[in-house]
């Protein structure tokens, strides 16, 4: 048995899913893989890079002082499954945890392929949320999830969180798209649910946030809650304007919604960093670059940037992969 759940980087669209608006992440060619043997009794695994073996027998439910510490992970994902059979496997990873590429998404999916196959991506992908929340206790959105069990090779994926309707959208071979990572962050004890808060007092003033307009946002008294909302709305609109620029070859255009994107994230939403600001803005002033930005929930993590084929930058060239699967 082995099964294989990719990375993902978000292209632009971030802090938006858990309010129903519009992302456009890909999944990239980093994994994570878990490789070993069913079994009847148990889901016993162990990490390449993380101390300790996890146990949940099965029909357990979900534990929240499990040790090692990522078995709380493995307990989410068997809790909501409730598999029919266990595992004894080992896991891998290519995905550097902590960078905000999804790891966590990737070990979820990964374990649980090697538990059901009988449940649709989009299920499994609502499930697998449900799990993060449970693990870390932050209201995270489906971006993550859904992307990695959706993915097509080549493709980005553009996603309507409010419906849950993947359109997936060619990635262009004449750019190149590199990430470099900046620094380690967590969501846990960050202020990401804080965020999540302001824009539900954001919504209670002016209605859900992917219907709302700026002009909408005047209604707000609360400038911080004004600055949180407007970021939600202009970023839906900067998803859909990246993709037309994307697929009509416009990538001056597609770079400079990146830049605004990030520009919008750092002082409307106020969750990139300085050592993130500098960096993007050296980034950008490189001839190639189209533009950059920060990806993924923020406080640090990575940048992500588009290029010219052959620009000279750090980091890693992702190329866009499929979806998660059980591979034998």
């Amino acid at each position: 048995m082995k099964t294989i759940a990719p990375g993902r980087v978000n292209l632009i669209g971030d802090h938006t899913d858990y309010t129903g608006g519009l992302v456009f992440p890909m999944a990239i060619d980093r994994w994570t893989v878990c490789e070993g043997a069913i079994t009847q009794d148990a889901i016993t695994l162990t990490s390449a890079d993380q101390e300790g073996t996890v146990n949940v027998p099965l029909g357990a439910t979900f534990d929240s002082a499990m040790q090692p510490s990522w078995g709380r992970y493995v307990s989410a994902v068997a809790s909501l499954i409730k598999p029919h059979h266990g595992v004894a496997a080992h896991l891998t990873t290519t995905i550097p945890v902590g960078a905000g590429l999804s790891s966590s998404a990737a070990l979820e999916l990964a374990i649980a392929y090697a538990l059901t196959d009988s449940i649709t991506p989009t299920e499994l992908a609502l499930l697998m949320q449900q799990a993060e929340q449970l693990a870390t206790g932050v209201p995270t959105g489906i971006m993550d999830q859904l992307c990695i069990a959706t993915a097509r090779e080549g493709m980005g994926t553009l996603i309507d969180c409010e419906s849950l309707a993947v359109t997936h959208i060619p990635i262009p071979t004449d750019v190149e798209f590199v990430v470099q990572f900046i620094a380690h962050r967590t969501l846990e004890g960050s202020e990401y649910s804080d965020r999540v808060r302001e824009c539900t007092e954001a919504e209670s003033v002016i209605g859900p946030l992917r219907h709302a307009s700026l002009n909408d946002v005047a209604h707000i008294g609360d400038e911080t809650v004004h600055r949180r909302a407007r970021h939600v709305i202009t970023e839906n609109q900067r998803v859909l304007d990246f993709t037309q620029a994307l697929a009509s070859g416009n990538y001056s255009e597609a770079g400079q919604l990146m830049r605004e994107s990030h520009e919008s994230l750092s002082h409307d939403f106020a969750v990139s960093t300085q050592q993130m600001d500098n960096v993007v803005e050296s980034l950008c002033a490189i001839p190639g670059v189209y533009g950059s930005r920060m990806t993924g929930g923020g406080f640090g993590g990575c940048v992500v940037t588009m290029c010219a084929p052959g620009t000279e930058l750090d980091g890693w060239r992702v190329q866009p992969v499929g979806a998660a699967r059980r591979v034998d």
